[in-house]
């Protein structure tokens, strides 16, 4: 099947997606958003400097064809929160039969922008994130869609790792550090995260995969230390599975080898 492509160009602030299933919706005919997948199903990690792009691919359907997108916007869930700094900067739309379509509409979050999005803690904007789309079909029909999609906007985090001694004796003690940072929105630099709980992992010379071997607590400015009893020559890493807010991130692994003799 030959599939017919368009554009559409982008001008309103706009985010990602949700699925129609309990979406408020209003509009007149027959047009439905059908389905909506934000960022190919993967949540979006912003941090302090780098603008990131992504995708909302947007199903629509109409007896007399789809016309496209008129409107898309994305903000927080809870109202409370705000959000809205995502920018809605171009569409495109593939005919896959006379009936439906996929819209794809490309956003842009622009770190520099979103201190200013916010009257107290633009930070609190992190966390689950709504879509909402008004679709337009051939014959005039036109839907207004809340909810169409939920999707994950993350705050951006780095993890160090540091052994010490190189090399250790085998049956000796080995401290582990390490610091867990993630990035702050309205400064736009990166502050140490307290408080939370992180895997120390180790992967032996020759292996192919890391396990786990204790879970530490982050201190102060996100630090972390930690002793282990060495056996064998091996990677160390430090592995944070993110929260609701805050990105997943595996540091670089410490290769520390053993002293001969």
């Amino acid at each position: 099947m030959r599939h017919r492509l368009w554009a559409v160009a982008g001008g309103a602030a706009a985010l990602t997606l949700l699925t129609a299933t309990g979406a408020h919706a209003e509009g007149e005919g027959d047009i439905r958003v059908t389905k909506a997948v934000v960022n190919h199903g993967k949540n979006v990690i912003v941090g302090t400097t780098k603008a990131v792009e992504y995708p909302i691919a947007i199903t629509i359907k109409d007896d007399s064809g789809v016309k496209g997108l008129t409107r898309v916007s994305t903000i927080n869930t809870s109202s409370a929160e705000g959000g809205g700094f995502a920018e809605w900067i171009g569409t495109k739309c593939v005919e896959t039969t006379s009936t439906t379509s996929v819209c794809t509409a490309t956003m842009r979050i622009t770190p520099a922008w979103i201190p200013g999005y916010s009257d107290t803690d633009s930070n609190r904007a992190a966390g689950e994130w709504q879509v909402n789309a008004t679709v337009k079909a051939n014959d005039g029909d036109y839907w207004i869609s809340d909810r169409i999609a939920l999707y994950k906007v993350k705050r951006a985090s780095r993890l160090t790792t540091d052994a010490t001694p190189e090399p250790v004796a085998k049956g000796s003690s080995l401290t582990v550090n390490g610091k867990l940072t993630r990035a702050n929105w309205e400064n736009l630099k990166y502050h140490g995260y307290t408080e939370q709980s992180v895997k120390l992992q180790f992967r032996p010379a020759g292996g192919a995969h890391y396990s786990t071997v204790k879970t530490v607590k982050t201190g102060a400015h996100g630090k972390l230390s930690t002793k282990v009893t060495v056996t064998s020559a091996g990677s160390w890493r430090w592995y944070f599975p993110g929260t609701t807010t805050t990105a997943r991130v595996v540091s670089a692994g410490d290769a520390v080898a053993l002293k001969q003799g």
